[in-house]
């Protein structure tokens, strides 16, 4: 779906004053209803994830994070079974997931010999049941399954919605009778980085001609769109004339 800039920023500044919740998502496609719920979820995501890059200095000094470390002491010794770290990250506005990691490496480096390694962590947070104090595995659960944005549930579901859509660019490429090498097949050729699909055949598109195509499965707003210029389609474009970068 092609937005005008316009458009765009309207849902941007929309997203400025609502909380990053499934909630606030029900009520932006409320507002916006003509737009795609994909549609409305990836700028929602790409919004808040800018938010927390400007803001996620302020969580991690020493004094933030044993600040929370103590507050959510407090709030379980209350009541452990109320939603109590989901409730602190939402309080200073910043990702449930990534508040839990914050919580679960101060409760472990408490409790462990050894500082805990980021696979550990990376583990727990996949699956909070490793996690050896029960208070804690359900508020970090509680964190994961209601972050919209981070944590290793969103990782997934983005995976998999990035999978799919190459499955169906594949199918549309080989109904179309159009020969082409996927990443796999460019890997076995000594390519370092590869688009998912070059065309062994370009094909013209409007006016243009299509060498390759780059499938993101993600709105593509300017600051996504530079950012895969620089990491990814600038080599792309030295091998070839032209592309097509799909989001």
């Amino acid at each position: 779906m092609i937005l005008s800039k316009a458009q765009y920023d309207e849902i941007a500044q929309c997203l400025v004053s609502v909380p990053p919740t499934r909630q606030s998502l029900r009520k932006l496609k409320q507002r916006f209803p003509s737009q795609s719920q994909a549609t409305l979820q990836s700028i929602f995501s790409q919004e808040y994830q800018k938010h927390i890059k400007r803001t996620h200095a302020k969580h991690h000094t020493l004094e933030a994070m044993e600040s929370y470390y103590q507050r959510y002491l407090n709030g379980v010794m209350k009541n452990g079974g109320a939603p109590v770290l989901l409730e602190l990250a939402n309080e200073v506005d910043y990702a449930p997931s990534l508040m839990a990691r914050i919580i679960l490496e101060r409760f472990l480096q408490e409790h462990e010999e050894t500082p805990p390694s980021k696979s550990v962590i990376n583990s727990m947070l996949r699956d909070p049941s490793q996690i050896p104090d029960g208070v804690l595995a359900n508020q970090v659960y509680q964190c994961i399954v209601n972050d919209c944005s981070y944590g290793p549930l969103v990782d997934c579901i983005k995976h998999a919605i990035g999978h799919e859509h190459e499955l169906l660019l594949r199918d549309l490429l080989l109904e179309k009778n159009l020969s082409f090498l996927d990443e796999d097949q460019l890997r076995a050729k000594g390519y370092d980085k590869t688009p998912d699909f070059i065309l062994q055949v370009p094909v013209a598109v409007e006016g243009h001609i299509i060498h390759w195509i780059e499938s993101k499965a993600s709105f593509g707003d300017e600051c996504s769109h530079h950012a895969y210029l620089h990491d990814q389609f600038w080599s792309y474009w030295n091998r070839t004339e032209c592309n097509l970068a799909t989001h």
